[in-house]
């Protein structure tokens, strides 16, 4: 089989422990490009930039392999990998992450590791978002790069289902003796607990602080949040319609 053409991005930036992880796996599979935002965007969800200029910066972080960092949001850099730098070469899979932090549950909504890969789906790219629920910037990414691994080897072979090319892989955080394999999984029916912690500034004007609870309503054990408990990768295969097909002919009483 030749190798691919892989596209690696990320939410963290391009100094992230975690980038540096999936490059090194990636590398191994095919001819990597990486394009990383130059700054933090976790949580920047599916933010694109419409009303300033985007800029590229080549830079030398991974050896022989070609590094551009993006003033832009993670769906800017796969925008930009896309339509600009591969504008005349196929982009084969897209990689996403690692992303420091659970992606789990609604996270997928606000994540923007979740949402590069999304991107590249929405393009025709075939896309994987890996996480490991460790938010330490000095994270044991040993087991996360065996998931990482031993999933591309394994959809290599198999392929990406012809109606849905985005997967959610979340990893435990746990040795490597201790995972105990993949789950494929539903996502889960979670939510954020949310309040704003309320301060002053020097200046005597307050400020907004959001923090908050996660919450798991969800009692199933076919979910990615069970998984992860039980020492599991979860693979929660993934798509960009939101429609809520079930209740179509509902609300036609509305036409």
């Amino acid at each position: 089989m030749s190798k691919l053409n892989i596209l690696v991005t990320n939410d963290d930036g391009m100094v992230a422990p975690g980038l540096a992880a999936l490059v090194e796996v990636a590398s191994d599979f095919g001819e990597v490009l990486v394009v990383a935002p130059n700054s933090p965007q976790s949580g920047q969800g599916h933010a694109i930039t419409i009303e300033n200029p985007l800029r590229l910066n080549k830079v030398n972080v991974f050896k022989d392999i070609p590094a551009y960092e993006c003033n832009g949001t993670p769906a800017d850099c796969v925008k930009m990998a896309k339509h600009l730098l591969r504008k005349n070469q196929q982009i084969d899979l897209c990689l996403s992450g690692i992303n420091h932090g659970s992606n789990a549950s609604v996270n997928i909504i606000y994540s923007g590791t979740m949402s590069a890969a999304m991107e590249a789906a929405i393009e025709g790219i075939n896309s994987i978002g890996f996480s490991l629920l460790d938010y330490n910037f000095n994270a044991d990414f040993s087991t996360a790069k065996h998931v990482v691994r031993s999933l591309l080897e394994k959809i290599t072979t198999h392929g990406f289902h012809k109606e849905c090319n985005l997967l959610n892989v979340n990893i435990p955080r746990v040795n490597i003796d201790e995972f105990k394999g993949f789950k494929i999984c539903r996502q889960a029916n979670g939510y954020w607990k949310e309040e704003f912690l309320t301060s002053k500034d020097p200046r005597n004007q307050e400020y907004y602080w959001l923090t908050g609870e996660f919450v798991n309503r969800d009692t199933g054990t076919d979910t990615d949040l069970y998984a992860l408990t039980n020492h599991y990768a979860s693979i929660v295969p993934s798509h960009y319609d939101l429609t809520h097909y079930p209740s179509l002919d509902f609300y036609k009483i509305l036409e």
